[in-house]
């Protein structure tokens, strides 16, 4: 799996919607982790903004007060992304790295690093684009997912996933790039968005009842979660 899928039209191919279903839901996490530290930006950022569903309902739900910016690499997302500007939402078909003289009050980074050949590099080189970073991370390793293994497969094969994190992991290595971890808190669009499948469905019910004796434990055992990264 290569940075190509996403500029040739692979990943458009493979993902006809792009993920703009669960933009709302999202865009809720995002609104939930600024609330939590009384952040008020001023000026968004999502890099790799994918189809610009998650800003666009970002301005939504924070009203005209702060303008967002997009970053994707993707023409094909470009394209998609360009039925949603407007004077406050605005988008780039550009690597933010190139990017020398812009500065954000947060940029968003949501979904993003799993599929980074050197993810490493990269948070290395957006921390000074901006005072806050905020990031979701799938958490795909899991018991339940490194016993079945097909999971994991099916994540790199349809969407792209080449890295694999636990809520350690990620956060060991923000801490290794030289973030410093503000709060976090986990996610679960696979429990909390209504899904077709009917393993995932039964699967969701004991990831409900044990996530609420034992948080750490659950994620650890039966996945299904992401983490919420707030970082300066």
């Amino acid at each position: 799996m290569t940075m190509e899928m996403y500029v040739d039209g692979e990943y458009l191919r493979r993902n006809p919607t792009w993920d703009v279903e669960h933009s709302p839901w999202k865009a809720r996490q995002i609104v939930k982790m600024m609330g939590r530290n009384n952040i008020v930006p001023k000026i968004i950022c999502e890099v790799g903004c994918g189809a610009g569903a998650i800003l666009s309902e970002l301005q939504k739900q924070m009203g005209t007060n702060c303008s967002f910016w997009g970053y994707e690499i993707s023409p094909q997302a470009f394209e998609l992304c360009l039925q949603r500007t407007n004077e406050m939402l605005h988008f780039e078909l550009k690597d933010i790295l190139q990017e020398e003289d812009v500065f954000f009050d947060v940029i968003l980074v949501i979904d993003l690093i799993e599929h980074i050949e050197d993810y490493f590099a990269f948070l290395r080189k957006i921390k000074p684009k901006s005072e806050y970073k905020l990031l979701h991370i799938p958490l795909d390793l899991s018991v339940q997912t490194v016993l079945r293994m097909r999971p994991i497969l099916k994540d790199r094969e349809l969407v792209g996933h080449i890295n694999y994190f636990t809520k350690d992991i990620a956060i060991q290595s923000l801490k290794d790039v030289g973030y410093q971890v503000l709060d976090f808190f986990y996610t679960a669009a696979s429990v909390d968005v209504q899904v077709k499948s009917t393993k995932r469905r039964i699967l969701n019910l004991p990831r409900r009842f044990f996530f609420s004796i034992h948080e750490d434990l659950t994620v650890r055992l039966l996945g299904g979660y992401s983490l919420m990264v707030l970082a300066k």
